[in-house]
């Protein structure tokens, strides 16, 4: 759990001095693997906005790993090349981040499509409840995640879940964005 409380806690402390609005309080870890193949990642989402030292306001950065997470994912070429994945999709999910004077960052949308039998987990915060926004700013959308099958079913999952996939499913997380600040 350190993972996920030490985001939660930044995004309270800097709440607390009212100068930055909560982050998508998540790393997001995803893990794959079989008796061959073991991966973790941490999925970057939206950074709350806030204002400075000097005052000045600032929006919040799409698709980043914040606070804790601090960490880089791997290229999508070496990603592939070494596990039996395919990376359907990695980009900025659109309205995700918190609305306001300035906005909050948007949160990313991230599709793996498994070409071996795998298990996979994920332990993610932030599904529940909304990256605050501060000063009149709006909330950000909360994470959500999904497994699509072979056979085209799809389920909706919870924050925190193990799975078993077969080839040709697909996982997705669309991660939380950041907080806004400011009455927009």
């Amino acid at each position: 759990g350190n993972v996920e409380t030490s985001q939660l806690i930044v995004d309270a402390l800097f709440g607390a001095t009212g100068r930055l609005a909560a982050s998508q309080g998540s790393m997001n870890n995803l893990t794959f693997g079989n008796d061959r193949h073991q991966y973790y990642e941490t999925i970057c989402g939206g950074a709350g906005a806030g204002i400075d030292n000097a005052g000045h306001g600032f929006a919040g950065l799409s698709a980043i790993h914040t606070h804790m997470t601090n960490s880089r994912m791997t290229d999508p070429e070496v990603l592939e090349r070494r596990f039996p994945v395919r990376l359907e999709h990695h980009r900025i999910r659109p309205g995700s981040g918190g609305a306001g004077q300035f906005p909050g960052g948007e949160g990313s949308d991230r599709m793996l499509t498994f070409l071996e039998a795998m298990e996979v987990a994920l332990l993610s915060s932030r599904r529940k409840e909304a990256p605050f926004g501060l000063a009149g700013g709006g909330d950000a959308a909360r994470g959500e995640q999904s497994v699509t099958r072979a056979s085209g079913e799809t389920e909706a999952l919870p924050g925190l879940f193990r799975i078993d996939v077969e080839p040709g499913d697909s996982v997705e997380v669309k991660t939380p964005g950041g907080g806004g600040y400011g009455k927009g």
